[in-house]
């Protein structure tokens, strides 16, 4: 009798993850494939969990660079207007 493992869970080969890296390093197709990725039904389940961890990790940058911004942006025009 045969193992068969289902598309969608079967472990991913390194060829897999090399081209999903690549994909996801381009600037606005990466983001798009990450939320297809993340958000499909037909995505296998490790790219997928993949695509969520990498989507949290961009929205916590962008929250980052948005309060540093703010702080400093703040700081810096309160000193223009005040020198």
């Amino acid at each position: 009798m045969e193992n068969i493992i289902p598309k969608e869970i079967k472990p991913m080969s390194p060829t897999d993850w090399a081209i999903t890296v690549f994909i996801t390093s381009l600037p606005l197709v990466g983001l798009i494939m990450l939320l297809i990725w993340a958000f499909g039904d037909q995505s296998n389940i490790h790219r997928q969990n993949y695509a969520k961890g990498s989507l949290i990790v961009m929205l916590i940058g962008l929250g980052l660079a948005i309060i540093f911004l703010t702080i400093f942006g703040g700081i810096a025009l309160m000193a223009n207007i005040f020198d």
